[in-house]
């Protein structure tokens, strides 16, 4: 049986880190691949956070890039939990890149993550569900609700 609930702002997290050429393919934009392992990570914290159980990534949900990210630019990845299930959760992510001479971000991509919370002996295990608490919390759970609804009907085809 899941714990009791949690809210939405005790799992929340801010990830950041400087793109290097290590991060970099020969143009100098950093690679789309190192962006989504870090909104992976981002993911991967705040379903730890809620379900208090290893998680794994099940759906990766429309990551579409809209700016590139260059080296030396600080990349933002905010994460937050918008819809629980029995055993999956959706976590939103948002990407920025900030240049750090200048100040100014930029959002380059969100996506949506569903995690799968795991048990001992690797199976889907029962999370707590989520509280609610803002407006904005509430909207965001309702618009995963109706991807959720979406997911599974294409499932189903």
């Amino acid at each position: 049986m899941a714990a009791d609930a949690k809210p939405v702002s005790a799992t929340r997290v801010v990830m950041g880190q400087e793109m290097t050429l290590l991060d970099a393919n020969p143009v100098g934009n950093v690679h789309g691949g190192n962006i989504m392992k870090m909104a992976d990570s981002a993911a991967g914290v705040v379903s730890i956070r809620h379900s208090g159980r290893n998680c794994v990534t099940a759906v990766v949900d429309r990551f579409v890039f809209h700016a590139p990210v260059f080296v030396g630019n600080l990349v933002l990845v905010f994460a937050s939990l918008n819809y629980v299930g029995r055993t999956s959760m959706e976590v939103g992510v948002r990407v920025e890149a900030e240049d750090l001479r200048t100040g100014k971000r930029i959002h380059t991509n969100s996506s949506y993550f569903v995690m799968v919370a795991l048990d001992d002996s690797g199976r889907p295990a029962e999370v707590p569900p989520l509280l609610l608490e803002t407006d904005e919390d509430r909207r965001r759970n309702e618009e995963a609700r109706q991807r959720a609804s979406a997911r599974k009907q294409r499932q189903k085809k």
